[in-house]
């Protein structure tokens, strides 16, 4: 499928994406190295010289990690606040 717009490039990648999910049979598997790289960044931000012992630097990363979520719930909340407070526009009926 040759795609000229991008909106056209977006949905056939969607349709891609949706199709390779389809046939993995083992999801967790599939994305088992993506997860342990990012949680990898929670050890080397607490530690990036690996001097600390093993149990402070899981410690110290575990707080890093939930800070990092706290964060973001953070700002998902103050998101859905902002969008509440935006006045509802009209939206003409359907033909």
């Amino acid at each position: 499928m040759a795609a000229t717009r991008p909106e056209d490039r977006s949905l056939i990648a969607r349709i891609a994406a949706h199709a390779s999910w389809a046939t993995t049979p083992d999801r967790a598997a599939r994305t088992a190295r993506g997860r342990a790289t990012f949680l990898d960044r929670f050890d080397r931000q607490v530690d990036p010289d690996g001097t600390l012992p093993p149990a402070e630097r899981a410690r110290r990363a575990e707080n890093a990690r939930r800070s990092y979520f706290s964060a973001l719930a953070l700002r998902s909340a103050q998101a859905r606040r902002k969008n509440r407070a935006k006045p509802k526009q009209d939206t003409p009926p359907r033909p």
